[in-house]
C-alpha cells in the first residue's frame, strides 16, 4: 500500500499490529485518529501506556488486575468454596456478564496444546492444585473450550487432584437453541448424544 507520508505508514503498520486489523482497516483507524482534537489521541495514549505500566496479574486468580487482589478475589461476597477454571480473562469477562455466577475464578492462561508449544508448565495449573489442596474449595467448574486442547487440560487437571477432597464439574454442552442439526459440529453433537437427557425433563426446560 503506497503512502505519501512516512509517519502515517509507521502509524498505519503498528495499528495492523492488532488481531483482526488489515492495513485497510489500520489506516482508516489512524485517519480517524488525525481528524479527532489532538486532546482526544494523547488520551488515547496516555490511557494505553498506563494500562501497559501498570495492570498486573492477581496473585490469587491470575486475572488482570489494577491491584495485587482483584475486585473479584477481594469481593466479602463471593462464595469462595466454589472456583471456576477458565482459559484467559475473556471466558472471566463473558461469564461475569450472563450475572449468574457467584464464585471465584482461576485463570490458566491458555490450554495445553502440544502444536502451539503450550504445555502443563506453561500454565497456573501448579498454583490450582495449591489452592484445592488449602482446604478452602469445594467444588471445581471447568468451563474450558469444547475441544480436544480443552478437554485434555481438563482431563490433566482432574489426574492431579485425584485423591483431593473436592467436587469437579465441567459446564453443559449442547446444540444451541436454533441451531439445525445438520449444521452442528461433530463433537457438539457427539456429547449432546451421550450427554442425553429424558425427554420428559426436556419439556421442564
Amino acid at each position: 500500500m503506497e503512502m505519501s507520508s512516512k509517519l502515517l505508514e509507521k502509524a498505519v503498520s503498528e495499528m495492523a499490529y492488532l488481531p483482526g486489523i488489515g492495513k485497510r482497516t489500520a489506516l482508516r483507524l489512524v485517519l480517524h485518529l488525525l481528524r479527532q482534537p489532538e486532546g482526544q489521541t494523547e488520551s488515547l495514549v496516555e490511557a494505553l501506556q498506563e494500562f501497559r505500566t501498570g495492570i498486573q496479574q492477581c496473585r490469587e486468580c491470575h486475572n488482570i488486575s489494577d491491584a495485587e487482589c482483584c475486585e473479584i478475589c477481594s469481593s466479602t461476597k463471593r462464595d469462595r468454596t466454589l472456583v471456576c477454571v477458565v482459559e484467559d480473562i475473556r471466558d472471566v469477562m463473558a461469564i461475569e456478564n450472563t450475572g449468574h455466577y457467584r464464585g471465584l475464578y482461576h485463570v490458566l492462561g491458555g490450554k495445553i496444546s502440544p502444536m502451539e508449544g503450550m504445555g502443563p508448565h506453561d500454565l497456573t495449573i501448579a498454583s490450582l492444585v495449591a489452592k484445592v489442596k488449602q482446604g478452602d474449595v469445594r467444588e471445581l467448574i471447568f468451563a474450558l473450550s469444547a475441544t480436544m486442547e480443552g478437554d485434555t487440560t481438563n482431563f490433566y487437571i482432574y489426574r492431579q487432584l485425584e485423591g483431593l477432597p473436592v467436587t469437579l464439574s465441567t459446564i453443559a454442552r449442547g446444540i444451541p437453541v436454533g441451531d439445525e442439526l445438520e449444521f452442528t459440529d461433530q463433537v457438539t453433537l457427539g456429547r449432546s448424544i451421550v450427554q442425553r437427557i429424558p425427554f420428559e425433563g426436556s419439556l421442564k426446560g
